[in-house]
């Protein structure tokens, strides 16, 4: 990871972390902070590896994939801007259960233990708005198991270009744009399914006018309708 200038006070009062929080508590956070800039598709972490820093990121879009002891993996979550990731694992067994590939060139924060906990004295807020993400964080990984073992694949990639484009979407002309790049691979493994039925499965919703992707960016035209394929309607 390559050191880049110090991220704005505003970026920082923006992150999920330390969000609330009054102004002059900001310069702290900054003070006690490390920025660099990962290239696309570098390794931030490795499952496995010891935590010693909490991330969260500035600009860009990090996946965590866990693998299996089969050599399977699956696509936990994506991050994006604003939100803080391979923290958990500070206050638990001190290894990260996944690996943190980015997706594109992106920048990271990161605070190390002591200095977190330091903050999180000083500060109580932080240590609610970590609880509030962890809590959001859990019901979205019940609510997935639950689809996983209940919902149709369709279902189930309808529902994560949903929650992509809750997390990241952009609206503009043509419709609501992800804005974290996707390679249909990536989108498989989010929805729990193969890379035949994702790829068959948007290019049946392409087809049909749904959505398009360009670039690895996917553009929805209809959200309703996607909706309603996850709630299991046909469209």
């Amino acid at each position: 990871m390559d050191m880049e200038p110090a991220v704005s006070l505003d970026r920082i009062g923006a992150l999920e972390l330390f969000a609330s929080l009054p102004a002059e508590a900001l310069e702290p956070v900054r003070a006690a902070m490390r920025t660099a800039r990962v290239e696309k598709d570098a390794v931030i972490f490795r499952q496995g590896d010891p935590v010693s820093r909490a991330y969260a990121l500035a600009s860009g879009s990090v996946r965590i994939v866990q693998g299996g002891a089969d050599g399977g993996q699956a696509i936990v979550r994506f991050i994006a801007p604003g939100e803080m990731f391979g923290t958990v694992p500070l206050f638990t067994d001190h290894r990260f259960p996944a690996d943190a590939v980015a997706v594109e060139p992106s920048t990271v924060l990161t605070w190390s233990e002591p200095q977190l906990l330091d903050l999180m004295t000083r500060y109580p807020a932080i240590a609610i708005n970590l609880i509030r993400a962890l809590g959001e964080r859990m019901a979205q990984l019940q609510e997935r198991v639950r689809e996983l073992t209940t919902w149709r694949a369709e279902q189930r990639i309808a529902q994560a270009v949903l929650r992509l484009a809750a997390q990241s979407g952009r609206d503009g002309s043509r419709g609501t744009t992800i804005e974290i790049p996707l390679r249909r691979k990536d989108l498989a493994e989010f929805a729990g399914t193969t890379l035949h039925t994702a790829s068959r499965t948007v290019a049946a919703w392409e087809k049909a006018g749904l959505l398009e992707s360009r670039g690895q960016r996917l553009t929805i035209h209809d959200l309703d309708a996607i909706r309603r394929l996850a709630e299991g309607e046909e469209d």
